[in-house]
């Protein structure tokens, strides 16, 4: 199943965690890697209802202030990826915000890699192929593949194994910012 597939099937949980996945993934840019450790609880099978709402908003808090080295388009995505969050688990926004943020974190990975333009991420999200895309990029999308089927198959147990597809995703982000770093410097 492609990745438009598999949002557009996800439940409510599925979308949430998809959405923060791609963020966490990005999260180095914002400066801080465990800014959303308290989201991710928030997901958790026994966490009350309102969390969500709660600890967002800590976030946004949080990494509102977080100092960035320089605010290029990726910092800006994954801003804009943290402002979208809805607050209310709905369906529907978190839909449309699981979407977003696969985009966003798509270009992210993109511009990371010094690809000219977005041309082929529309085909390769609805079609699953990721011939002629660049290896960060293609690895970005299968992570994204991966969150959803993984959550797809084993419901609210698949959290860990999404924060780990993230966390490792997080790190293949930091050494693609160290190469952009060395390679800009």
């Amino acid at each position: 199943m492609s990745l438009v597939e598999l949002i557009a099937q996800a439940d409510e949980r599925g979308l949430a965690v998809s959405g923060l996945a791609c963020l966490d993934r990005c999260v180095p840019l914002l400066g801080d890697d465990e800014a959303l450790r308290p989201l991710w609880a928030s997901l958790a099978e026994d966490a009350a209802a309102g969390d969500w709402a709660e600890r967002l908003e800590q976030t946004r808090g949080k990494l509102d202030g977080a100092e960035t080295s320089g605010e290029d388009e990726t910092v800006t995505l994954a801003r804009r990826m943290l402002a979208a969050a809805p607050a209310e688990r709905s369906a529907a926004a978190l839909r449309e915000w699981a979407d977003g943020c696969s985009v966003a974190a798509l270009r992210i990975h993109r511009l990371l890699d010094g690809a000219a333009d977005d041309s082929g991420l529309d085909r390769a999200r609805g079609d699953g192929r990721t011939d002629g895309l660049s290896p960060l990029l293609a690895a970005e999308l299968r992570r994204q593949t991966t969150v959803l089927e993984l959550l797809a198959a084993h419901g609210p147990t698949a959290l860990r194994g999404a924060l780990e597809v993230s966390t490792e995703g997080r790190r293949v982000l930091r050494a693609a910012m160290s190469r952009r770093s060395r390679r800009d410097g």
